[in-house]
């Protein structure tokens, strides 16, 4: 049985179709950028442009880039703030003309990540983060999530962490591994301050080059590499239509 799964961010738009029983994509994924301003009017256009390229049918999870509290979101981050008290899932499914589950995006890669990756069959506290556009948090305690945990705005010196050592910070301020991962150091220590995880699971695109990062982070917890990588989000959000919890 496969889903259509779509991960929004705040730079591009990634869709195809999942296998929800092995948690892997069936058809090479689709991407679009995200539009600018990234309204929800223009978003919901590119969605359904981008599930046009698959011949898929039912429903359809759709991970975003804000807290989400029965369909509507609360925050909108790197999107535009017209998002904010937006029904996502209403306007979703008339547009695409099927039933469709929204979630926030890093709960969606944290759910993938949990099943088929790099946290199954963990116990205890797993923090997943994913390093993009901004900084995106999935917690999990003996499996079950927490939704909707936002690290990636709390205040590190001054600024939020996404601000501080999101992977676009990086490229903005063309910082080093080096530098980069003392500042990811900083918002892993300031964490454990809070939680005292077992895990920490990086994922988003940067991980693709763990090997240049990875190494550097100074924290007192186990930091792996998310198993599926940037299809994280993708894979989680077609779960998110079956029911799915860790």
């Amino acid at each position: 049985m496969s889903v259509l799964g779509v991960d929004i961010g705040g730079s591009g738009i990634k869709g195809a179709p999942v296998n929800l029983v092995e948690g892997r994509l069936v058809a090479d994924r689709h991407k679009l950028l995200t539009p600018k301003p990234a309204t929800p009017e223009a978003v919901v256009a590119s969605v359904v442009s981008l599930a046009g390229e698959f011949e898929s049918h039912g429903s359809v999870g759709v991970a975003v880039p804000a807290v989400v509290k029965h369909g509507v979101a609360q925050t909108a981050a790197n999107i535009d703030p017209a998002w904010i008290g937006c029904d996502i899932a209403q306007l979703l499914q008339h547009a695409l003309g099927r039933p469709v589950v929204v979630l926030n995006d890093a709960d969606a890669a944290g759910i993938a990540e949990m099943r088929f990756g790099a946290g199954r069959e963990q116990r205890g506290t797993v923090v997943m983060l994913t390093l993009g556009t901004g900084i995106g948090s999935a917690v999990f305690v003996d499996g079950a999530l927490v939704p909707n945990t936002e690290f990636g705005h709390m205040d590190i010196r001054g600024k939020e962490a996404e601000h501080r050592a999101s992977a676009q910070r990086r490229k903005d301020e063309d910082l080093s591994w080096e530098k980069w991962g003392v500042r990811v150091s900083e918002v892993l220590v300031a964490i454990e301050q809070l939680l005292w995880p077992d895990l920490y699971i990086i994922g988003g695109g940067v991980s693709r080059k763990h090997e240049k990062f990875l190494p550097l982070l100074e924290c007192r917890t186990p930091v792996v590499t998310a198993a599926l990588g940037n299809d994280a989000g993708i894979v989680g959000a077609a779960l998110a239509t079956n029911g799915f919890r860790p």
